[in-house]
């Protein structure tokens, strides 16, 4: 279906302003470019994998509107017609509007353009941002609309097909990649894996390509569930390998009760850190003795604190792995534990 776009050339400080007009006009869908650079803070919140490359800040901006275009219903009375679908009234309104607006603040511009433009455009636009990449010697990520010669794949190279869609992430942000590497590192055949807020799948999907022989993945959003589903299809791995489903393991007791019966060889969760420390004591018992837990998503300020509620949940930190701002954590339950250690254990999941 093609929408109707309206394009107008501002000032970043009057976006604010030109965004509240245009909602009193009843535009919806108020889209804003600019070349303001993300904040440290602003990434961290957003956790997102690909930031595109953007030009100079020089404090100007295009406010973005669409309208779904509809035929108006000609009664002759021209109030039953919605002036949005004529570009001319838009054109006269949004300058009436630009004027009033100027006595403020600097509009810059100010000039509108109109065009059209598709749902598949919003949707596929993002797709030119991911191109495969290489995480060590022989892992490469690579979308699924991209050929092995264009991602450059070598023999031998292990290959992990990614379609995240418009919300989940590519593999490419730094704690994803930490956590690629330590499953690289740990994932032995015939390993039993557990995914906690699996996201993509990306994670699941590169243990069981590394050899482990099944993986059960969970997420408290039940479209991750569905894209991790996508995406184990897309990499020939089978239901039986990879397992998915949406819930929350730390308020839902059923389904503590039900992973905690398995025993895992490896645990892997690439979250947060507000999320880590309730988790992991939680999740410390689902793994058997010698079993790995392997944690990212943490800011580096922020390592003490899931290191400490690490030890507390009984299990070993062996080692902390870091790329720029961002900490993941490989630990260790024990092969023996005291009887002081498992009452803890015991107290955590009571």
């Amino acid at each position: 279906m093609k929408w109707i776009k309206y394009s107008l050339k501002t000032t970043t400080k009057a976006v604010d302003l030109i965004s509240d007009m245009l909602n009193e006009m009843g535009f919806e869908g108020i889209e804003i470019e600019d070349h303001v650079p993300l904040s440290e803070s602003d990434k961290q919140k957003m956790f997102v994998d690909i930031l595109p490359e953007t030009e100079p800040d020089d404090g100007t901006a295009t406010v973005n509107f669409y309208v779904e275009p509809r035929e108006s219903i000609d009664t002759g009375n021209i109030e039953e017609k919605d002036f949005r679908q004529n570009p001319e009234e838009v054109a006269i309104r949004v300058r009436e509007g630009l004027e009033e607006l100027s006595v403020f603040t600097d509009i810059g511009e100010g000039t509108l353009t109109v065009s059209e433009t598709e749902d598949r455009d919003w949707i596929n636009n993002w797709k030119e941002f991911f191109h495969a990449f290489r995480i060590g010697e022989d892992i490469v990520i690579k979308p699924s609309w991209q050929n092995k010669e264009e991602a450059e794949v070598r023999e031998g190279d292990l290959v992990l097909e990614i379609d995240p869609g418009i919300s989940f992430g590519t593999g490419a942000h730094e704690t994803t990649r930490l956590c690629i590497e330590a499953l690289h590192d740990q994932v032995k055949k015939g390993d039993e894996l557990l995914d906690v807020g699996c996201g993509s799948g990306i994670l699941s999907i590169a243990a069981v390509k590394l050899g482990a022989a099944h993986a059960d993945a969970i997420d408290i959003d039940p479209i991750a569930v569905d894209a991790t589903k996508e995406n184990r299809t897309v990499n020939g791995v089978s239901e039986d390998q990879l397992r998915a489903e949406a819930g929350n393991l730390i308020e839902d007791t059923v389904l503590q009760e039900q992973y905690g019966k398995k025993q895992y060889d490896i645990i892997v969760a690439n979250i947060l850190a507000d999320i880590l420390v309730p988790l992991t004591p939680v999740v410390a018992p689902f793994l058997k003795p010698g079993g790995c837990y392997i944690t990212s998503g943490i800011l580096d300020t922020r390592a003490e604190e899931v290191e400490a509620a690490i030890r507390q949940a009984g299990l070993l930190v062996e080692e902390r792995r870091q790329q720029n701002d961002w900490v993941a954590i490989v630990a260790r339950r024990a092969e023996k534990e005291s009887r002081k250690k498992k009452d803890m254990l015991g107290i955590a999941m009571g």
